[in-house]
């Protein structure tokens, strides 16, 4: 009889190769749904066992798909990473539209509901924060100063309705071009959390002669009646003690109306769920990401949106995307973003297969193909109804995709920036992240990890893999949570004050 450890999951009856549930010694006969195999070198939980024999510059798949070629021959029953399998360039049949298929909405009478801040251009928020948004890295230290005094003093005990005080600091806002792609990126990042409806009220913070100015980040665009803004600089007020006492008073001086937000029941359809991966293992693509794509289809039909991001970790799966675009435009624009950044990176000494990370590969995975076959299930199966620049509004219903780097506090800035309310993280490494002013769920993608890292972690999608859980019903627990937690209930990131650091608006052109 096959050992209950010696087992391992072949995803597609194509596949060459399957993965590792637990650690298993050479010698050991493995399980691979039915088809067993005698392995051959000792393999390590998440690492690929070949299943069949692999002649060298042949493709390997996984998941049905080419996840890279042999580097050498592969016989059944050998380990399959970093010594044997490679990266290679190969054509993909780009079909517009062909898997598309029409979103079906539920009746509005089964569609759920949370608890949220109705604001008065009709956007709703899953908290209520005040927020200091600086230009310039020379106003971040005087921030982060007033964010402290207001969180620590005290102040804020007597105002039940108010989640706290937020500095959304970075290293940029001068020495940069004062027009052109940098800056305006820049600028859409701070234009998006300015507009954003977890906020109540915003102190802008400058030093008063950089490029950024504050005149020109807020010039024509248009502010919510309810939203309190305040603007400053550190030269115009004299300095850094009085600008920090300058700063607390004038958030104080917003408390009372802050606090006056209720939550009041609204449809499901209101929400914008960021979606990313960090730390991934190779069970990200088994059990965390198709689980959290399984919610973002539940959210979809009740009318609300989830957005995908990190493009250089959905290389190679773009044909699958531009499969399921709404329309022949939606994926013509997948692939500009595509070209884009094989430019970008060819440009910068680097390329499309700088990937995966030391944990992924220690994790598992092998190569970007391999990575981005698992990231890209975050998005469901809906089709995909849009593509949107780093940090654009997202406007569209359903799935959409927005061009960011896969550096996750890079890529979760520009999605909550695009208007994302909710953010859900998955991790088989154990990516230590938090987005405030929204709220993020931390999915672990194996039950050692959630056990290990129980303080950090959310949602277990681990019972995938034990078969205590499937996918679907992973994916209802994990639509469940998103309706609790846009209703108020805290995550395991907010309880640690995760969040501030990791506002990190991207960084494009020349710094002169």
């Amino acid at each position: 009889m096959v050992p209950p450890a010696a087992r391992a999951l072949r995803l597609q009856p194509q596949d060459d190769v399957a993965v590792a549930t637990a650690g298993i010694p050479a010698g050991t006969t493995v399980d691979a749904g039915g088809e067993t195999v005698l392995l051959r070198d000792d393999v390590a939980r998440g690492h690929k066992i070949a299943l069949r024999a692999v002649r060298r510059g042949a493709p390997v798949l996984r998941y049905g798909q080419v996840i890279g070629f042999a580097a050498a021959d592969i016989a059944p029953g050998d380990h399959v990473h970093l010594h044997n399998l490679e990266y290679r360039e190969f054509e993909r049949a780009y079909e517009f539209s062909v898997d598309a298929r029409p979103v079906h909405l539920l009746p509005e009478s089964e569609r759920a509901t949370f608890r949220g801040y109705v604001r008065a251009d009709g956007s709703v928020g899953t908290r209520n924060y005040l927020g200091i948004l600086t230009s310039v890295n020379c106003s971040a230290t005087a921030a982060k100063q007033i964010a402290a005094r207001m969180r620590y003093s005290g102040i804020l005990d007597d105002y039940d309705h108010i989640d706290g005080v937020v500095a959304l600091t970075h290293g940029q806002g001068c020495g940069l071009a004062a027009d052109g792609e940098g800056i305006e990126v820049l600028r859409r990042v701070m234009r998006g959390y300015l507009t954003h409806p977890n906020f109540a009220g915003f102190l802008l913070l400058g030093l008063g002669c950089e490029d950024n100015q504050i005149a020109a980040l807020t010039d024509g665009l248009p502010l919510r009646a309810d939203l309190r803004v305040s603007a400053s600089t550190i030269q115009e007020l004299g300095g850094t003690k009085k600008t920090v006492a300058a700063g607390v008073e004038r958030l104080t001086a917003m408390l009372p109306a802050a606090d006056r937000a209720r939550r009041t029941t609204v449809p499901a359809s209101e929400l914008i769920l960021g979606t990313n991966c960090g730390g991934s293992d190779s069970y990200s693509g088994i059990t965390a990401n198709p689980a959290l794509g399984n919610a973002v289809d539940r959210l979809v039909e009740h009318g609300g949106t989830g957005v995908v991001g990190e493009t250089p970790e959905i290389y190679g799966t773009e044909h699958l995307l531009v499969r399921r675009a709404a329309s022949k435009e939606v994926g013509e624009k997948l692939l500009e973003r595509i070209a884009w950044w094989r430019e970008y990176t060819a440009k910068n000494g680097g390329s499309m297969d700088n990937n995966p990370s030391p944990g992924n590969k220690a994790g598992g995975l092998t190569t970007i193909l391999e990575k981005s076959l698992g990231a890209v299930a975050k998005g469901g199966t809906t089709a995909l109804a849009d593509v949107v620049d780093y940090a654009a509004p997202v406007t569209s219903k359903g799935f959409v995709f927005m061009d960011t780097p896969g550096y996750d506090p890079v890529s979760v800035t520009g999605i909550v920036a695009g208007g994302a309310n909710l953010v859900c993280f998955t991790t088989g490494r154990g990516s230590a992240f938090g987005c405030a002013p929204v709220p993020s769920l931390k999915l672990a993608t194996n039950t050692p990890l959630f056990e290990h890292m129980a303080d950090d972690m959310d949602i277990n999608a681990g019972g995938i893999i034990d078969g205590t859980s499937t996918v679907e019903e992973t994916g209802q627990a994990i639509f469940e949570r998103v309706l609790a937690v846009a209703s108020g209930e805290p995550t395991k990131s907010e309880s640690m004050e995760y969040g501030e650091e990791e506002f990190v608006p991207w960084h494009i052109g020349t710094v002169m």
